[in-house]
């Protein structure tokens, strides 16, 4: 579709970008879920400074992120090994026909 350019806010600081149309819902969110995840560790903890507040938001979400793609990674496993299982008691059903 193109590119456009918006402009995101994250943490006061407002960074421009070039952005393809269709993913522009996606980081809008993406820095409201950010900005959202800064001002609850700011009223929750007695940290001011926003590089910290970053940090600490930028662990929140890397670590969602890792145990996303673990659960993805067991669940495809386990996918695998069903359709495996099925196919050896298909090939043994077949092969006694």
């Amino acid at each position: 579709m193109g590119e456009i350019s918006i402009k995101i806010n994250i943490a006061d600081r407002v960074y421009p970008l070039k952005v393809e149309m269709e993913e522009e819902e996606l980081i809008r969110r993406a820095a409201k879920m950010i900005n959202d995840r800064i001002k609850e560790y700011q009223e929750n903890y007695a940290v001011k400074d926003k590089q910290d507040l970053l940090s600490m938001s930028v662990l929140h979400y890397a670590t969602a992120s890792l145990k996303a793609e673990r659960k993805v990674t067991v669940e495809d496993t386990t996918v695998a090994e069903k359709a495996y299982q099925l196919d050896h008691m298909l090939t043994d059903f077949f092969n006694k026909q």
